[in-house]
């Protein structure tokens, strides 16, 4: 019995780190195809735990990173993870070196409805918006999908939190 618990446990890790491992890798990819490069680097930004929990983000020990190839400086870099109807979903933001949003990329969506908000045209409305830019608000200037409004508001949710975090960040010269 002990060693069917055990077993159970350990193959729920197992399988936890190899997501997480796969979630890295299409970051990875997004980044390489973004940037046009495969030679790049990320430097792991560590925020303070006592900074961090005043964001609404929650920065871990590796999502959120500089991105540079060679000793050239491309950018910045976070993955999130956001709830959905009844699991959750990855994501990618890529911002310039200025801190706007140049990219943002659903990694792994795990609904079987909603996966639209994955769509190329759907994710650059979030394109150009920066720490300072208006507030997004679902159905004003973020665009709706029918069958994917839990997932739709949680990005706008997640997004407007993200970029309230960066901008305490900023002011806190981690960034």
């Amino acid at each position: 019995m002990k060693i069917t618990f055990f077993l159970f446990f350990v193959s729920l890790f197992l399988v936890a780190f190899a997501d997480q491992v796969s979630v890295v890798k299409k970051a990875d990819k997004e980044i390489a195809k973004f940037y046009g490069t495969e030679n790049f680097s990320k430097e792991i930004i560590s925020v303070p735990k006592d900074l961090n929990a005043k964001t609404l983000s929650e920065f871990g020990k590796d999502n959120l990173f500089r991105i540079s190839s060679g000793a050239k400086f491309l950018g910045y870099g976070y993955i999130g993870n956001a709830p959905s109807k009844t699991a959750t979903f990855d994501y990618l933001v890529l911002f310039d070196r200025d801190l706007v949003i140049a990219k943002s990329k659903v990694l792994v969506y795990r609904e079987e409805y909603g996966g639209e908000i994955g769509s190329k045209r759907w994710l650059q409305q979030f394109e150009g918006k920066s720490p300072v830019s208006k507030e997004l608000v679902y159905n004003q200037n973020i665009i709706p999908i029918s069958g994917a409004t839990i997932s739709v508001r949680s990005m706008t949710t997640e997004m407007n939190a993200l970029l309230k975090s960066i901008a305490i960040l900023q002011k806190s010269n981690i960034l």
